[in-house]
């Protein structure tokens, strides 16, 4: 096969010894088979953001931070240094996230390194060594998805205790390895403590599950495990291991009209005053 341009450095610096073919082509990458000495590996060539057809990027990006004062200054102006440096940091979100979720116990690829936009991952096999298939491509038993839904579920509430949502979290980007489910595609990865979209990103990531897994164990479909598992984070209580029912109740409080009124009425007299 043609070797794919942005390869071509990867292989002369000796970071992998042969191409094997490309795996898959997404929405913001393509991803190919290569071998690394005697083992086989992925390489991720995340495209360039001309080529890309990721939409609403910003909902995604919000809030992650960039350690580099004059690179976020040219970020904020969108100057062409700071879109050269902000396609950097969305390239290397991913792979940063992956570091940051496996030491957190969460089931990702493992990273082998990043070089001229490229991430070299651990490549994830089913029990016969091939190719992990992609929960999409799967009919499962009632039992098999009650089990890997509250595996999932698990997952994401260890990433969100590590401050991370996916964002972008479906069957599509599940793979089932030999020993169970992998979350993978993470460029778009969210910092659940300062991005706005947060909750509704979290909410939709879960809600996907339970839907995806309710065609083959329906009473799926009546949790709500993202509004119990979002309430216990607002409030401190969420940690590892935190006993979920997937039902959620919330209790609103009535409004006391007349303090409402009396706070009005006192801000009003305090602007008079200083006027």
């Amino acid at each position: 096969m043609k070797i794919p341009k942005r390869l071509e450095p990867l292989l002369q610096d000796a970071l992998i010894d042969e191409v094997l073919g490309q795996l898959m082509s997404g929405k913001e990458s393509e991803v190919y088979l290569v071998r690394c000495g005697d083992e086989t590996r992925c390489a991720k060539v995340y495209k360039e953001i001309q080529h890309r057809s990721f939409h609403k990027q910003t909902q995604y990006t919000e809030g992650r931070k960039v350690r580099n004062s004059r690179r976020s200054r040219a970020m904020e102006k969108h100057s062409r240094f700071g879109r050269k440096e902000q396609e950097e940091v969305w390239q290397n979100a991913e792979g940063d996230a992956l570091r940051c979720l496996a030491d957190a116990g969460v089931r990702v690829p493992r990273t082998h390194g990043f070089s001229e936009g490229v991430l070299i991952m651990e490549l994830i096999v089913d029990g016969d060594g091939a190719v992990a298939p992609r929960l999409n491509d799967l009919r499962l038993t009632e039992t098999l998805a009650r089990e890997y839904h509250r595996f999932l579920i698990d997952q994401v509430v260890l990433m969100l205790c590590a401050g991370l949502i996916h964002g972008d979290l479906s069957e599509f980007n599940i793979l089932l390895a030999g020993d169970g489910p992998v979350i993978i595609d993470l460029p778009q990865v969210i910092d659940a403590a300062a991005n706005n979209n947060a909750k509704r990103l979290f909410t939709r990531d879960v809600d996907n599950l339970a839907t995806y897994f309710g065609q083959f164990a329906p009473e799926l479909l009546a949790t709500d495990f993202a509004a119990e598992i979002w309430h216990l984070y607002e409030n401190g209580d969420l940690q590892p291991g935190t006993p979920l029912t997937g039902q959620f109740t919330c209790i609103e409080k009535a409004v006391d009209e007349d303090l409402v009124m009396r706070e009005i009425d006192d801000a009003r007299a305090e602007a008079m005053a200083r006027l």
